[in-house]
């Protein structure tokens, strides 16, 4: 009996010493299922230098966040000194909306057998706003996928913003129905991606994105269909609510119309995609 004790012992503490061992898991996010999307230092380079190009809206400092086709967080950052000098919500809100149109934008290879979309759709989060409203064709879809608050929130807070913010590698979800969400386009127009701005107001927010995809080259929507009835802007936010008798939001002529915000401004001279 003392030997079958011992060799017990020595099973156990061979597991053990196997387990201490054991090499440690790759760092969230790293490896092919970001490969091809814009790198942290890429995305905050291109986020400051839209945030100082925008006039509208609030003039407020940024969070951005990159995520890939399946919704996983690929790189997020800021365009202020540290982490406080953005309202501290927007770092979730920017994955929300980046989520939402990596999962709501369709290219041309969604059709096939006669159904699909032979242009692709490409639909921003500020294109969700009216659809969404009570009576909507889209009513109730914000509450449909409800973010994950343990992975938004997971810290240290320190990393917030970083190359290895808690967020990287991990799908943090949402749907989020304002300005600020595009999906990502390559050179193929093939959907790639998604990109969400947070931080002002969410006509501002909206401006900010676009420049920082166009800055990152990923915005080749020439020819991929939307609701904007610009070719040039195909996911551009449209400003079609006229004022409700009623009261409450108005109504929206095309069904996905955005309200203005304070300080609205330029969003039909955006740079045209490509």
């Amino acid at each position: 009996m003392p030997r079958l004790i011992g060799l017990s012992l020595a099973g156990i503490l061979a597991a053990a010493t196997a387990a201490t061992a054991a090499p440690a898991p790759a760092e969230p996010g790293a490896g092919a299922a970001c490969a091809g999307l814009p790198s942290h230092d890429q995305l905050k380079t291109a986020l400051v230098s839209a945030v100082s190009a925008e006039t509208s809206g609030l003039n407020n400092h940024m969070w951005a966040t990159i995520v890939n086709r399946d919704g996983l967080v690929c790189a997020v950052a800021f365009s202020g000194t540290d982490r406080s000098s953005q309202w501290a919500a927007s770092r979730v809100i920017s994955a929300q909306k980046a989520s939402t149109a990596a999962s709501l934008s369709l290219d041309k290879g969604s059709f096939s057998n006669g159904s699909g979309q032979a242009k692709g759709l490409a639909l921003s989060t500020a294109n969700l706003y009216s659809a969404v409203q009570p009576g909507g064709s889209l009513y109730g879809l914000q509450h449909s996928n409800p973010v994950d608050t343990d992975t938004a929130y997971a810290g240290p807070a320190a990393r917030y913003g970083m190359a290895n913010d808690p967020l990287v590698g991990r799908h943090v979800g949402g749907v989020n129905v304002f300005g600020g969400g595009f999906g990502l386009y390559d050179a193929g127009n093939k959907m790639v991606g998604g990109l969400g701005a947070s931080g002002d107001t969410s006509c501002a927010d909206h401006n900010i994105a676009w420049r920082v995809r166009h800055a990152l080259n990923l915005d080749h929507l020439k020819g991929v269909g939307g609701v904007s009835g610009d070719a040039d802007r195909p996911d551009n936010i449209v400003f079609d609510i006229t004022a409700n008798p009623a009261g409450g939001t108005g109504n929206s002529a095309g069904g996905f119309g955005h309200p203005k915000c304070p300080n609205t401004s330029g969003s039909d001279t955006l740079p045209p995609v490509q």
